[in-house]
C-alpha cells in the first residue's frame, strides 16, 4: 500500500473514514478538508457523458444533463468488431469528461446477452464474453489514457431489469467462470480500470455488493484488481458485511444512514479498523488518481466529436439483406421514396442512466436528401401507438407506388426498452409489421432499416430485399445511414448476437426473467450461438453475421508453434478483396473440441481481426491462440483446466460461415474425468426438445447445491428486500407504493406540474415515467430507506415491517424510530465534516 495513502488514511477519524465510505451526493465523493483530500466527482456513460445539471434539494431521480457527444451505444459500438474503433470513442468521452471536470467515467457495461428480451441490453456489448472482454478493455484503455476513470459495470451476472434489485441470480461455476465472468476478468487483466460497480442482484444467494467471493477473491486476489470497488446506485444491503467483503463505496449518499452503522459496527467489534482503513485506502488512491489526471490538459471539439460519431456509427450498421443488389441507391437516378416516422423522428440512443443529451442530432431523411433533394417522405404510422393508421397507410402506399425503390424506417419505440424493464416479446409494433406487409403489395423494391437495440422478429423478411440493421447509433447515425443507403460508405458491420427465428428458440425461454425471489440460470454455457449451433437450431441471422457491397476470398491458412513459446500457436490466412469496391471484413477465429469429455459447446469464438482491402488488394492476417484458449474451468480443482484432445480451427465470416478449418492435437500433463456421466446431465447433451427444458435434478448436479427456494413474499414473511410491488397487497404497503410515486415524480419533474394527474398512475405516457414506475414496483424496502433522502431508516423501517406483517407493536416502534432519528438528524447538522 502506497505510505503516503497509508499516512492519510492513519489522520483520519472514525467518523470521516465512516463518511468516506458513502457519497457525498448523487455524483461525488466525501472530501476531507482538513486533509486537503478533495472529492471525486464521476458521471454516467458508456456511450457519451450524462452530467446532471443539479437541482436543488433532490436526491435521486433522471434530471436533465449538460451536452454532450452522443456516440453510438455498446449494441451498436459492438458490431463495428473494431477495438481501435472503440478505444478512440472511450478517449473522446474522456475528453469531453475532463471539459466538465468529471473524473470518473461509469462504464463500460459488459454484461452478457443472455435473453434479447432484456431492456438493457443496448447498454451492452454481446451474448459473447470474450468479444465482450475485448472491447471492453479497448474502451476503458482509450478513458484512461486521457487521465480519466473507467468503472466496468455491473458485477456480476446482471442480465436483466425484472426485480434486479432483490433478484438471486442461480448460476452453475463453470457458466459462471466461462460465460458470465470472463469479460469483466479480461477487462480487468488487459486494461486495469480504476473502478468496478457491483451489481443490485444476488449471486448465488449473497448480494453482489456483499459478495466476498467475487469482491476479494476474483477479482482482488486472483485478477489483481487494485482500484475501488463501489456499489450501483442504492445496491447497498448491509454496509458492515459489504466493507468486510471488499467494497470499498456507497453510492449516492445514504444521508449518513449508512456511515453511523460502520461507526457502530467499529465501536462494537463487528468491524475491524483495519478493514475499514483498507476501503477507505483505495478510495483516497482513487482522488490520487484522479488529480494526477487533471493535471494534464486536452483539446475538446464538439465538431470533432460529433464528426468522429458518425465515422464510428459507419462501421456499426449491418447489411442483413440485399438480394439483386438492390443496394446501394444510385442518386438522382432511381426515384426513392422515404416512408415511416422514424425517419423524421430517429430513435439513437436507450433509455435510463445512459441517456445522453446529445450536442447536435441529425434528422435521416435531411441526410439522405443531401443526395436527392427531390425524395419524397410519407409518415407511414404513428410512433407513439402501435395500431396502424389508415389515413397514414393510404399515404404511404400512394407514394411508394410512384418510386423505384422504397426506404422504410421501422424499428423499437424508447417505450419499447429501457432501463428498468425488460421487452414483452421480439415483436416490432404492430403498425410497423402492418406498413410493411401494405408497402409490398404495391412496391417490391423495398429497403428495410430498423433502429432498435436488441433483436427483433421479421416476419416480412423472406419477401424484402434488402434489410439494414441500424441498431442505436448515436447523434449522428443518420448521417451514416444516408451514407450507406447511397454507397459513399461501404458496410461493414457484424451482428455481436443472434437473431433468432422465435422467442421460444431462445435458450433461457423457461427460465427468463424468473422470479419473484430467484432466476435459474439453467441453459448454464449455452448462451446464444453456442446453443443454436449445439441444438443445431436454424436462426433469422447468425452470430458474427454481416454482409458488404464487395467479396471477401479467405485462404492458405497456416498453424505454427510460437519459437519463443510453446504454449502459443500463431496462425495465418490470406484475405482478399475480390470485389468491385473498398471493404472493410471482420475475420473471425473458433474453435471447437472434437472429443469432448465433458458439456462443451459447438464452437467459441477465440479470436478477430478488422482488414480494410481496396479491390484486388490481399493481406496476410495474424492471429494467435494461446493454450488457455482451448480450456474450460474446472470445477473440482476450482481453475482453468486444459485436456488433451483434437480442436478443430475455424476462420470464417460468421460463426456459421467457416471459411477455412485445420486440426490441431493438444497434449496436457495430466488425465482428465469429468464429474458428472452423460446419464446426469442428458439435457445438456442432446437438445431434441424446440423449447429447451431442464429438469430439475440435472441441474441441481450441474449447480451442486440444494436449489434455493423461489416463494412469493407474503403477510408475515415480509422483509427489507421485499418489493414495493410485493407489499402493494396491504393496504400500508399500497400507501408507501403511492409515497414513492409522488416523491419519485417530484424529483424527475422538479417544479413541472404531474402531467400524469392522480398519484400512481399506472400506465404513464412517457418512456421515463414508464421505466419510474417499473422500477419503483420492483424497488426493495431497503432501496426505499436509501432513497428517501433522510425520511427514513433502518429502525423505521423495522417498524413498518412489524406492521406490513400484522406483528403487535409496529406503530409503537415506528413512533419510536421516527424521533431517535430526527434527534439524530439534529446532532448530525452540528458536527459536520
Amino acid at each position: 500500500m502506497n505510505p503516503i495513502v497509508t499516512d492519510m488514511v492513519s489522520q483520519m477519524t472514525l467518523e470521516e473514514k465512516a463518511a468516506l465510505c458513502s457519497g457525498a451526493d448523487n455524483w461525488h465523493t466525501v472530501p476531507i478538508k482538513h486533509l486537503k483530500l478533495n472529492s471525486v466527482m464521476m458521471c454516467d456513460g458508456p456511450h457519451g457523458l450524462r452530467k446532471e445539471i443539479p437541482k436543488p434539494e433532490e436526491h435521486f431521480g433522471m434530471s436533465e444533463s449538460e451536452p454532450a457527444t452522443c456516440f453510438p451505444p455498446a449494441c451498436a459500438l459492438a458490431s463495428s468488431w473494431n477495438r481501435a474503433l472503440v478505444q478512440r470513442v472511450g478517449e473522446a468521452i474522456a475528453e469531453e469528461c475532463r471539459n466538465e471536470d468529471v473524473s470518473v467515467l461509469l462504464g463500460p457495461g459488459v454484461n452478457i446477452k443472455r435473453s434479447p428480451l432484456c431492456g438493457r441490453n443496448f447498454e451492452y456489448y454481446s451474448e459473447d464474453p470474450y468479444l465482450s472482454g475485448q472491447l471492453g478493455a479497448s474502451f476503458v484503455k482509450g478513458v484512461q489514457s486521457r487521465g480519466v476513470g473507467a468503472t466496468v459495470k455491473h458485477f456480476a451476472v446482471n442480465s436483466q431489469e425484472y426485480r434486479r434489485m432483490v433478484t438471486d441470480s442461480v448460476v452453475d461455476e463453470r457458466a459462471l467462470r466461462e460465460i458470465y465472468l470472463y469479460a469483466f476478468e479480461q477487462v480487468i487483466k488487459l486494461a486495469h480500470p480504476w473502478c468496478v460497480m457491483s451489481s443490485y442482484n444476488k449471486v448465488n444467494g449473497t448480494y453482489a455488493s456483499e459478495n466476498k467471493m467475487l469482491l476479494t477473491d476474483l477479482l482482488r486476489d486472483e485478477w489483481g484488481f487494485r482500484g475501488a470497488v463501489m456499489t450501483d446506485w442504492g445496491a447497498m444491503n448491509d454496509v458492515v458485511a459489504s466493507i468486510q467483503a471488499g467494497l470499498n463505496l456507497e453510492m449516492p449518499s445514504s444521508t449518513g444512514i449508512n456511515p453511523d452503522r460502520i461507526i457502530l459496527a467499529v465501536r462494537e467489534g463487528r468491524l475491524s479498523e483495519d478493514v475499514l482503513d483498507r476501503a477507505c485506502a483505495d478510495i483516497v488512491m482513487l482522488v490520487f488518481q484522479s488529480n494526477i489526471g487533471k493535471s494534464v490538459q486536452y483539446l475538446f471539439s464538439e465538431h470533432a466529436n460529433h464528426f468522429f460519431a458518425q465515422r464510428a456509427a459507419e462501421e456499426c450498421i449491418v447489411l442483413l439483406k440485399n438480394r439483386n443488389a438492390v443496394l446501394p441507391i444510385a442518386p438522382m437516378r432511381d426515384t426513392v421514396a422515404v416512408i415511416g416516422e422514424m425517419a423524421v423522428r430517429p430513435r439513437y440512443q436507450g433509455t435510463g442512466s445512459s441517456k445522453v443529451n446529445p450536442s447536435r442530432l441529425l434528422n435521416p431523411l435531411d441526410e439522405i436528401r443531401k443526395y436527392d433533394p427531390s425524395i419524397a417522405y410519407a409518415q407511414g404510422y404513428d410512433l407513439d401507438s402501435d395500431e396502424p393508421d389508415e389515413r397514414l397507410e393510404s399515404e404511404a402506399l400512394a407514394l411508394a407506388a410512384t418510386a423505384d425503390k422504397v426506404v422504410v424506417f421501422a424499428g423499437l419505440p424508447d417505450r419499447y426498452e429501457s432501463e428498468g424493464f425488460d421487452r414483452e416479446s421480439l415483436s416490432l409494433p404492430e403498425n410497423h409489421n402492418h406498413l410493411i406487409d401494405q408497402l409490398l403489395r404495391v412496391n417490391p423494391n423495398l429497403i428495410v432499416l430498423l433502429s432498435n437495440g436488441a433483436p427483433v422478429s421479421m416476419p416480412w423478411v423472406d419477401r424484402v430485399p434488402a434489410v439494414l440493421e441500424g441498431y442505436l447509433c448515436g447523434q449522428a447515425g443518420a448521417g451514416a445511414m444516408a451514407d450507406i443507403l447511397f454507397g459513399a460508405v461501404n458496410p461493414s458491420g457484424k451482428l455481436a448476437e443472434t437473431f433468432p427465428l422465435a422467442l421460444e428458440d431462445t435458450p433461457c425461454f423457461n427460465y427468463f426473467p424468473g422470479g419473484p425471489k430467484t432466476v435459474e440460470y439453467r441453459e448454464s454455457l449455452f448462451v446464444g450461438y453456442r446453443y443454436y449451433q449445439s441444438a443445431h437450431k436454424d436462426v433469422l441471422f447468425p452470430f458474427g453475421y454481416g454482409l458488404s457491397y464487395t467479396t471477401f476470398e479467405y485462404s492458405e491458412l497456416s498453424l505454427s508453434r510460437d519459437p519463443s513459446d510453446s504454449d502459443v500457436l500463431n496462425l495465418t490466412f490470406r484475405l482478399k478483396n475480390v470485389g468491385h469496391c473498398p471493404g472493410k471484413e471482420t475475420a473471425q477465429l473458433y474453435v471447437r473440441d472434437l472429443q469432448p469429455l465433458l458439456i462443451r459447446p459447438e464452437s467459441e469464438l477465440k479470436g478477430f481481426e478488422k482488414v480494410f482491402l481496396n479491390p484486388g488488394e490481399s493481406e496476410t492476417v495474424q492471429m494467435k491462440l494461446h493454450k488457455s484458449d482451448f480450456g474450460f474451468f474446472d470445477t473440482r480443482l476450482h481453475r482453468w483446466n486444459v485436456y488433451s484432445a483434437d480442436y478443430q480451427i475455424m476462420i470464417g465470416a460468421s460463426s456459421e460461415d467457416i471459411r477455412l478449418t485445420e486440426i490441431v492435437s493438444l497434449k496436457a500433463d495430466d488425465d482428465y474425468a469429468p464429474p458428472y456421466s452423460y446419464r446426469e446431465l442428458i439435457s445438456y447433451y442432446d437438445f431434441k426438445n424446440r423449447i429447451l427444458t431442464i429438469p430439475d435434478l440435472e441441474f441441481k448436479r450441474l449447480y451442486g447445491a440444494p436449489l434455493p427456494r423461489n416463494d412469493q413474499p407474503a403477510v408475515g414473511t415480509f422483509d427489507l428486500e421485499s418489493t414495493l410491488g410485493d407489499i402493494r397487497v396491504t393496504f400500508l404497503g399500497n400507501l408507501l407504493y403511492r409515497f414513492a410515486v409522488s416523491q419519485q415524480k417530484k424529483q424527475a419533474e422538479g417544479d413541472k406540474k404531474n402531467k400524469e394527474g392522480s398519484l400512481g398512475k399506472e400506465e404513464p405516457k412517457s418512456t421515463d415515467d414508464l421505466m419510474i414506475a417499473a422500477s419503483l414496483i420492483d424497488m426493495p424496502l431497503k432501496s426505499l430507506v436509501l432513497y428517501s433522502g433522510g425520511i427514513l431508516d433502518y429502525e423505521m423501517a423495522d417498524g413498518l415491517l412489524m406492521m406490513l406483517n400484522k406483528q403487535k407493536g409496529g406503530f409503537k416502534a415506528l413512533r419510536k424510530a421516527y424521533h431517535a432519528r430526527r434527534k439524530t438528524n439534529r446532532k448530525r447538522k452540528k458536527n459536520r465534516i
